[in-house]
């Protein structure tokens, strides 16, 4: 006669309690989101810092607008850029003060990627204002799973 052991259930199987796949699915969409914020503050802390140091020559050939506008405004711009981003990782300091960081600075972000595909798309970059999509697409994700 054969002996059969009962097998704990996974979290991935269908005889999971439905708190333990609730679980699974929050931890997942908490590392989904937080892969989104790195994604996004690693963008905008580059994007930043090369507003900051490069020499204006070497931004108008990378792209046609910073040749429209002051230089003081391009450097304000990566100012703002780096500080949005490092807003992004805020919360891995305290939850309680960096979320509402978070969500100002997303906010703030998603506000300056929208400008600026406008800004590509007119200065028909269209190499760039895909990458603005790209941006718009993992920063309103984060925006919206963050919020509650």
């Amino acid at each position: 006669m054969a002996t059969t052991f009962p097998t704990a259930p996974t979290p991935l199987t269908a005889r999971a309690p439905l708190s333990a796949r609730a679980r699974l699915f929050a931890n997942y969409r908490n590392l989904a989101l937080w892969t989104f914020q790195g994604w996004v503050a690693m963008f905008f802390i580059a994007a930043g810092y090369g507003k900051m140091t490069e020499s204006m020559d070497n931004l108008v050939a990378l792209m046609s607008w910073p040749a429209l506008v002051s230089e003081s405004f391009v450097r304000g711009l990566g100012i703002a850029e780096l500080v949005l981003a490092l807003g992004m990782l805020a919360p891995l300091v305290s939850w309680r003060i960096g979320r509402p960081l978070l969500m100002v600075s997303g906010l703030g972000l998603l506000t300056l990627e929208s400008v600026m595909l406008g800004v590509h798309a007119m200065g028909q970059d269209v190499g760039l204002a895909l990458v603005n999509i790209v941006l718009l697409a993992i920063t309103i994700p984060v925006l919206l799973g963050r919020r509650a």
